[in-house]
């Protein structure tokens, strides 16, 4: 490839990588959230952050681009650029799947430790702050680095806004080069490095949770 179409494709891998930190910090967010929401005492809470659960887990991400890039202007008379309508329609469809992983976590806790928050007279707060969540975050690692992996994948489907982001990128150079084996093989190579690059960086940083835990 010419240096200009190498250029193309590195600010696509860019675009992607921003894609994916902003989605995905949007996406923890929520699934902390909604987890947390989930195994609320009331039942009103529960019912709220289950029913946002169902219908995002139910909707496919590109329906959400869709609906966030071209039907929402129409509605509204507003209209994100792409990389906050991406951002938005993946973090909030990710994180649906997060915080099922946040809910199954809690859940995990053995209750004899909320049960000695209550006996020490802590706050509903206090006993998931300062007892439930630092036992359950290191174990939802592992599968928030399987959904980050997804996400990546996901960023993909950014490319229906036009969205300049790596397969969009890799799209353009193959049409200019008429070579689709080599730029797609590329293209492969990028993703499975940034995917390699983040099961690394989760599974130091489920190391460090969990020897915490231990300390």
């Amino acid at each position: 490839m010419t240096p200009g179409l190498w250029e193309l494709v590195l600010r696509g891998t860019w675009t992607t990588v921003q894609l994916l930190v902003c989605s995905a910090l949007l996406a923890g967010a929520v699934s902390f959230v909604v987890g947390v929401a989930r195994v609320h005492r009331r039942w009103a809470v529960r019912f709220l952050a289950g029913f946002y659960t169902e219908v995002f887990r139910g909707i496919s991400a590109l329906l959400m681009i869709f609906w966030v890039f071209f039907v929402l202007p129409l509605a509204f008379g507003w209209q994100l650029v792409p990389l906050w309508a991406g951002t938005l329609a993946l973090g909030l469809t990710y994180g649906a799947y997060g915080a099922e992983i946040v809910r199954g976590a809690l859940n995990a806790v053995d209750p004899a430790q909320a049960e000695g928050g209550i006996a020490l007279s802590f706050t509903p707060w206090q006993r998931m702050r300062l007892i439930l969540l630092p036992q359950a975050v290191p174990e939802t690692v592992p599968s928030f680095c399987n959904l980050l992996v997804e996400l990546l994948k996901g960023t993909a489907l950014v490319s229906v806004m036009g969205m300049g982001d790596l397969a969009f990128s890799g799209n353009l150079v193959r049409l200019a080069l008429q070579e689709s084996a080599e730029i797609y093989g590329y293209v492969l190579l990028i993703y499975f490095v940034i995917a390699f690059v983040l099961t690394r960086l989760m599974k130091g940083l489920e190391r460090r949770l969990k020897a915490g835990v231990a300390r």
